[in-house]
């Protein structure tokens, strides 16, 4: 694995993660989402199924982001 998932946290399968990524504790990232490298992914987020999240993208905690959402590279 080139990414670090805590063991609190949730992966579906379909899910592509970037090398380099983090995601914290008590996570839930939902069937096929798209997550670029070098992300961080706080604690206690929700990522629904189809996200797109680019490269260097930064999500806070507590966070929901719902299908549809495409996020660029770099997004805080």
């Amino acid at each position: 694995m080139s990414y670090f998932a805590h063991p609190s946290s949730y992966i579906d399968e379909g899910c592509t993660i970037g090398e380099g990524t983090k995601i914290w504790h008590f996570c839930h990232i939902m069937t096929n989402c798209l997550i670029g490298r070098n992300c961080n992914i706080g604690q206690n987020v929700v990522i629904s199924s189809d996200v797109i999240l680019g490269e260097n993208v930064k999500v806070q905690n507590n966070v929901s982001i719902y299908t549809g959402v495409t996020c660029d590279d770099g997004v805080f």
